[in-house]
């Protein structure tokens, strides 16, 4: 079966949509698209291939399930942070940076720091635009801290993404897919760490010296921004509480979240018509349609397209190549050093649905280096083009390669550490 004509087309099918998503920042084609077509035209070629067949509605329902539950947890994620923007904290937090006082030196790692912490709660890639944000506008006029500054952001966010369940959508489904419990993800907390340390500690002994100017205006967070904060951090109890003891998708726990929100924001709608304080308004629907659809519809296209090869039997081939014959630890690192070039989120779901036979300790090596492998080439991690987009002249490929030594060194660094403080768990 996975060697015949449609089964070969169905390869083809895919391995060409991909190619149009890596040149999407030439080509200007939106990365949903290709993918999302490419799912169908895969779809179309196995029940071509297999017609009547009388799993193949249990599979594609499978996968719909599959892609249902990342879809709603995502929903809300994003809504939360979508509002944590509208309600000003992130512009208030920026301009704490900027009149801290701090030197160029201790700026650069109080933002990475930031990075790495931040990135376990809000992702790393709205991390990544916010902590970059900050950047630009304190570096304004040193470009040495800012082309530095900007590489530690993608590898501290990467990173700091790789601990968390939240932190990355990799991690995020190895959570869901029950290989790794919540509190688990904590033991790769110090490889996470040594990641970033190592090539941050290279990286600032070429840091700028001085001070920035802490001219900026002053912003205020507005009304309701607290109880935001607390309903974002109530609804990551609940997915974690919904799926670690009651044994319920976490995305349910997310969805009543949402309408605790939903709730926070009606409250909000009155108090300013009593006040008459219109900063009070929050339009909780708003911030939904703020939802990045692109993200989300390209999460789909890769689960269904690559779950469709799954079904044709190409995944169960590259498993037995790829595992059966270099064994586990050699095919984690080489699949953390492909998602410098290709995107971790499909090389993550292939192995998922391949299901390796593996120890503990090698689930958490491949969510370790699919997290954090990207961080080895500017176009390597969704963060690195996003900070490309926001930073322009100050942050890109060349100025990112120069340090790709020192991020390898952190990549090797923390599989070391990794393999040698849970070695228990292999």
């Amino acid at each position: 079966m996975t060697f015949s004509a449609l089964s070969i087309l169905a390869l083809a099918i895919f391995i060409s949509a991909y190619v149009l998503v890596m040149l999407e920042e030439v080509i200007h084609l939106k990365k949903s698209k290709p993918v999302v077509v490419a799912a169908g035209l895969i779809w179309l070629v196995i029940g071509l291939a297999h017609p009547g067949a009388h799993d193949l509605e249990e599979a594609a329902s499978h996968l719909l399930a599959e892609y249902g539950a990342l879809f709603l947890f995502l929903l809300v994620a994003i809504t939360y942070v979508n509002t944590l923007e509208e309600r000003r904290v992130f512009d208030a937090l920026r301009v704490k940076l900027v009149q801290s006082g701090l030197s160029y030196r201790g700026l650069y790692w109080l933002i990475g720091v930031l990075s790495f912490l931040l990135s376990g709660v809000l992702d790393n890639l709205t991390t990544t635009l916010v902590m970059g944000a900050i950047a630009l506008v304190v570096g304004k006029g040193a470009p040495r801290f800012l082309a530095v500054t900007c590489v530690s952001i993608v590898v501290a966010a990467n990173a700091g993404g790789a601990f968390s369940p939240f932190g990355d959508i990799t991690t995020l489904m190895v959570w869901q897919k029950g290989k790794v419990a919540f509190f688990e993800f904590f033991d790769l907390f110090v490889p996470s760490v040594i990641n970033w340390l190592v090539p941050a500690v290279l990286m600032g002994l070429a840091m700028e010296r001085g001070a920035p100017s802490a001219k900026v205006d002053a912003v205020r967070m507005k009304p309701g921004s607290i109880g935001v904060m607390v309903l974002f951090a109530i609804s990551i109890a609940l997915a974690i509480s919904f799926h670690s003891v009651l044994g319920l998708p976490p995305a349910l726990g997310m969805m009543l979240g949402l309408g605790l929100l939903q709730l926070w924001a009606y409250y909000l709608q009155r108090a300013a018509k009593r006040s008459g304080n219109g900063d009070m308004v929050l339009d909780a629907f708003r911030q939904i349609e703020r939802v990045e659809w692109d993200t989300l519809l390209f999460f789909f296209g890769i689960i269904f397209a690559v779950g469709g090869l799954g079904y044709l039997g190409w995944l169960g081939l590259a498993n037995t190549t790829l595992y059966g014959q270099f064994g586990p630890t050699t095919a984690n690192i080489v699949i953390g050093l492909l998602s410098a070039v290709l995107d971790n989120i499909p090389l993550m779901y292939a192995v998922l649905a391949m299901d390796p036979a593996m120890s503990h300790g090698q689930w958490l090596l491949i969510t370790l280096t699919c997290g954090v492998g990207g961080s080895l080439l500017a176009v390597g991690s969704a963060a690195g083009v996003a900070l490309m987009a926001i930073a322009g002249e100050h942050y890109g490929v060349i100025k990112h390669l120069k340090w790709s030594w020192a991020i390898l060194l952190g990549y090797a660094a923390s599989i070391g550490t990794h393999l040698m403080l849970n070695a228990s768990l292999f």
